[in-house]
């Protein structure tokens, strides 16, 4: 254990958030999501793991660490349901609310259609698979930057 680390966080996920950089984007994903074939497309080129949470559960955790950019739009985003591209079932809406909290307002994500967040989660810097079993629980966040100590 370590003062000030979030213990859901292991040490591949903290690695690999911490080699990431400015605008490089991580996609946290639920159990049904093709993670390992696509994670082996990335940047990182292997599978993370936080099997044994939820999808709102590692995005706490993950941003208890990771800086979410403020220069752009799309800093965050969730999969689109088929068929019903505006609806926010409980799992993204779960997420939602640990973005806002970790930003202290909120700030909304991004919609995502599915095929597109595919493609997007293929040149991402790293996958992480959770333990999430609600569908719709994919999520892609994009790397901030933290300011010179004032």
């Amino acid at each position: 254990m370590l003062k000030g680390i979030d213990p859901r966080l292991n040490a591949d996920v903290l690695g690999a958030l911490r080699a990431m950089g400015h605008g490089d984007v991580l996609i946290i994903s639920d159990t049904n999501f093709p993670s390992d074939s696509i994670a082996r497309q990335t940047v990182l080129g292997e599978l993370l793991r936080m099997d044994n949470l939820t999808a709102g559960e590692a995005a706490e955790a993950v941003l208890s660490v990771l800086p979410l950019d403020t220069f752009i739009d799309d800093f965050a985003g969730r999969m689109e349901i088929v068929g019903s591209p505006d609806e926010v079932p409980p799992v993204q809406a779960e997420v939602q609310a640990a973005i806002d909290a970790a930003e202290g307002k909120p700030r909304p994500m991004v919609s995502i259609e599915r095929f597109a967040f595919y493609d997007l989660a293929k040149s991402a810097y790293a996958v992480i698979q959770t333990g999430e079993r609600r569908f719709y629980g994919c999520f892609m966040f994009r790397k901030g930057v933290i300011g010179p100590d004032e």
